[in-house]
């Protein structure tokens, strides 16, 4: 009976103990996620330094608050970045895919008016360390993603084989993973291409490639940091203009590694 009750007792501390350990990392963990994904946004769109956090609500895409990231499912998010003169630089979008060990989660950058890829990010992955881990520590793989066509679709070719600019040149030894990544892109863009397109038709006279964008949305950079906005805000005018309904990110908010 003594061994029944101490066993019982050592069940019950060492769940307790793991529930205390789950609860008490949980945040941490989530904070380390949100600056990691902030992060890799500057990353995939280079010269990026303030961003709008985009919702997808039922097939439209919606700009929402970026605090609000913790709130909604973020695998419905996608972010609008744009420069120091508030040129549009192009969305970060997330996908993932299963790999050759476990799924593969990256953030890559697109460039809606050329359909190009600009840059690509690994934020999640277990592939075999000296092969498949190589889709984010080998620099030669990496380049495949700085001005990459996406029409046609994407597709795979042996490294050193590439011939258009729709292709990927794949890491010697780790096919599997060099696939996944493509499938990511080419499976991501078929769900993102056609909103983008519809939001950017929405703003085509709000929103422009050009060097710069309407002088009032420059006033967002001074939006109140719950992103509401009183009446006398001199930043409502500028949100008006787009229809932005969130605060824009900034790179100076970026914790420090």
């Amino acid at each position: 009976m003594k061994l029944i009750i101490t066993l019982g007792l050592a069940g019950f501390l060492s769940g307790l103990i793991l529930v205390g350990v789950y609860l008490f990392t949980k945040p941490i963990i989530a904070e380390n996620k949100a600056r990691a994904l902030k992060e890799a946004i500057f990353k995939v769109l280079p010269g990026t330094t303030d961003f709008v956090t985009l919702y997808n609500q039922n097939g439209t895409l919606v700009e929402i608050a970026n605090e609000a990231n913790s709130e909604s499912d973020q695998s419905e998010n996608i972010y609008l970045g744009f420069d120091q003169q508030n040129a549009l630089i192009g969305f970060a979008i997330p996908g993932s895919e299963p790999g050759f060990q476990d799924i593969i989660g990256a953030l890559y950058g697109y460039e809606a008016k050329g359909q190009t890829i600009i840059g690509f990010e690994v934020l999640e992955s277990k592939e075999t360390p000296g092969l498949g881990d190589k889709i984010f520590k080998d620099p030669d793989f990496q380049t495949n993603f700085t001005a990459l066509q996406v029409e046609p679709e994407i597709n795979v070719v042996k490294k050193g084989k590439k011939e258009n600019d729709n292709e990927v040149e794949a890491i010697t030894g780790a096919t599997i993973s060099s696939r996944a990544i493509v499938r990511l892109l080419n499976k991501s863009l078929d769900k993102w291409q056609p909103l983008i397109e519809d939001y950017l038709s929405s703003k085509e006279t709000k929103i422009s490639f050009s060097k710069t964008l309407p002088a009032p949305f420059d006033s967002l950079k001074g939006a109140h940091p719950d992103g509401e906005l009183g009446d006398d805000s001199p930043c409502l005018a500028g949100r008006q203009a787009l229809g932005v309904r969130g605060e824009r990110g900034n790179s100076n908010q970026t914790a420090t590694k």
